[in-house]
């Protein structure tokens, strides 16, 4: 075996192997306790609970919640409530935004909620991730930046887009590992996509963002 066969063997065996576990309550079972078969509901006091969210492009729906509404641990009490979810504005094809957990964690999860009776109940998201320590770090890529180009990670991407209907519903993404950790990181970076672009109604309704150290 060639050594840069073996090096890049060595890399590959290093990585962390993500693993991506998605739950979804129909709209007849959705209510506001957020429980799922294969999935925790929600947590109220997570590593994420005094984080600093930053908004690095799109534009935010004046309709709803502002980004705080992803930590804070209150999640909406119905199906269609604007105000208690953060979604991106109406017509616009999603954004960035990061989370700065204030210092380095060993992370174990990473999980995103979101409620709506229709197309904004999906999730669709890239998720990177970064202590900040690289040289090249970028600590605000816009949306024409590739961040694993200053700094970041690229940790997974995450389409819970069913094949068929309308995919209404409550759904729960749980980020973590095999190994029990991510890594560790400071930073989360999201970048959130349309679940559709037949009318302008394709942001989802993010209810709550959980970072679950280890």
């Amino acid at each position: 075996m060639n050594r840069a066969l073996l090096i890049a063997l060595l890399v590959l065996s290093l990585q962390t192997p993500v693993k991506v576990t998605t739950d979804w309550n129909n709209n007849a079972t959705s209510n506001r306790a957020f429980k799922f078969k294969n999935l925790q509901p929600p947590a109220k006091d997570d590593a994420a609970a005094h984080a600093k969210l930053t908004l690095l492009d799109g534009e935010i729906d004046p309709n709803g919640a502002s980004l705080n509404a992803l930590i804070d641990g209150v999640l909406p009490t119905e199906e269609d409530q604007p105000a208690a979810n953060f979604f991106f504005d109406a017509g616009t094809g999603g954004g960035r935004f990061r989370m700065d957990l204030g210092s380095v964690i060993e992370i174990a999860e990473i999980n995103t909620y979101s409620w709506h009776p229709n197309t904004r109940g999906p999730q669709v998201y890239k998720l990177w991730a970064s202590d900040g320590s690289d040289a090249k770090f970028n600590a605000e890529p816009k949306g024409t930046i590739d961040p694993t180009t200053c700094g970041w990670k690229l940790i997974t991407v995450v389409d819970t887009r069913g094949k068929e209907g309308n995919d209404g519903g409550q759904y729960g993404v749980s980020v973590g590992s095999a190994t029990g950790s991510l890594g560790k990181y400071r930073y989360l970076l999201f970048d959130c996509f349309v679940t559709e672009t037949a009318d302008d109604w394709g942001n989802t309704f993010y209810s709550e963002i959980d970072v679950i150290a280890k």
